[in-house]
């Protein structure tokens, strides 16, 4: 195996291990996962947090809180208040599992063997066929002749919430909330990113 190869299967693995765990606490990248906000007002901010798949609904209303409380002792105020707070489900079906193959999976087509018609043959692990292949051609898996064994539901979640910071002692009402006492509390459950 030549060493290019070997660094390509390594910087590979890297990445598909970064993406097998839940979104840390940390600012929205490349890949919208995590905090943003919006200023609306000197007192008033959109808050979003944005979770993968592996990232349970729990944990994203947690770091939307913790971000708010965050963002609240940044910006000099004491307190704040939720007007409006939502979390949102994305699921979608995706196919997993081993995909069956009547057809010796190593063929492959190759110009060298098939001369100058071998572009208009598709190569695949189901062997060659003369164009594109019906399942192809019409989108779906034929059930009989290597479709996806099996299927399981992704979800993934976005929390966001509307605040509106304030000075002084927190109002009585369960709407309002303390950032230093939040920051306190939830400290211990939030996950940084590891460097």
């Amino acid at each position: 195996m030549s060493k290019i190869h070997f660094a390509a299967g390594i910087a590979a693995l890297a990445m598909l291990g970064a993406c097998a765990t839940a979104t840390p606490y940390q600012a929205a990248g490349k890949l919208d996962r995590g905090f943003s906000e919006q200023k609306i007002e000197d007192n008033r901010f959109q808050v979003q947090f944005a979770g993968n798949s592996l990232t349970d609904r729990k944990t994203v209303e947690t770091y939307l809180l913790y971000r708010a409380a965050e963002l609240t002792k940044q910006s000099g105020f004491d307190h704040f208040r939720v007007v409006r707070r939502d979390t949102d489900a994305d699921t979608r079906v995706i196919a997993s599992g081993p995909v069956y193959s009547p057809f010796y999976d190593n063929f492959f087509c190759d110009y060298r063997y098939f001369g100058p018609r071998a572009p208009y043959y598709r190569a695949s692990s189901r062997g060659f066929y003369p164009g594109p292949t019906f399942a192809s051609r019409f989108g779906y898996y034929d059930p009989f002749w290597g479709g996806p064994a099996d299927y399981r539901e992704q979800t993934s979640y976005v929390a966001s919430a509307e605040i509106v910071m304030g000075k002084g002692e927190k109002p009585d009402d369960v709407a309002y909330f303390d950032a230093a006492q939040v920051i306190f509390n939830l400290t211990g459950t939030i996950q940084r990113p590891e460097i």
